[in-house]
């Protein structure tokens, strides 16, 4: 971690401890080494800076979406934090190359399948990007969903703080054996990765995932069976 890098974070993180109340302490849960697609929900621009300067000095970085940089400020942030560029709504081979080097250099790829906010916590339906990353790169993947910072523009209006909590599941890897991989079956996998979130998370968050009962574990393979998180919240 560079002086700079350190002293961006300190500053960041402080902000974000002025503006929320933070629980952070399942975050241990979070491996401090080794190779990990760490999937997450998309609800504002606070989870970003907020995972990433919690998990440090774990080495972590992400996408963000391209035209971020057309901000010199924001540019300059991402650059510092060795996030990837994305280019939405194309198939950018760059950003998908840049994100397999990070997992080989044993690095911790935090990755939104959702693809776009929802601000207001609800799980959106998800794109099977994750899906090709973690077959590629062989990576564990491990959910972790945060929840309150839709709150946050309400809360500062009325100046208070906002609890934003984060909750870390168990760490998976996908097995598709020989099967031919389509489409249908690349989504039908995003979608079971997606109910790993959701049982995280409290039922009205859940969103387009709420019906727990419709959820499979065909293609993800845990080190231990009772370690599913679809059992954990049904139990």
């Amino acid at each position: 971690m560079t002086f700079t890098e350190r002293i961006l974070n300190i500053i960041i993180k402080g902000v974000l401890r002025l503006a929320c109340r933070v629980d952070d302490s399942q975050l241990v849960r979070v491996p401090d080494h080794g190779p990990l697609i760490l999937v997450i929900n998309h609800v504002t621009f606070l989870e970003v800076p907020m995972v990433y300067t919690h998990l440090r000095p774990r080495a972590m970085t992400g996408f963000a979406k391209a035209e971020s940089w057309d901000n010199p400020f924001f540019g300059w942030v991402f650059d510092v934090w060795g996030a990837i560029p994305l280019h939405r709504g194309e198939a950018d081979v760059s950003a998908m190359r840049a994100a397999l080097e990070v997992l080989r250099e044993g690095r911790i790829l935090g990755l939104a399948p959702e693809g776009t906010r929802t601000g207001h916590g609800r799980l959106q339906r998800a794109h099977p990007g994750v899906v090709l990353l973690a077959q590629r790169s062989g990576a564990p993947l491990q959910p972790l969903v945060h929840i309150g910072g839709e709150n946050l523009k309400r809360n500062l209006a009325r100046l208070r703080r906002t609890d934003f909590k984060m909750i870390v599941g168990n760490p998976f890897h996908i097995e598709t054996g020989t099967i031919k991989m389509t489409a249908e079956i690349r989504q039908a996998i995003t979608d079971e990765i997606m109910y790993q979130l959701a049982a995280l998370l409290p039922e009205k968050y859940r969103g387009e995932y709420t019906d727990l009962s419709a959820a499979t574990e065909k293609y993800l393979r845990f080190s231990d069976p009772s370690q599913s998180n679809l059992l954990q919240a049904k139990a």
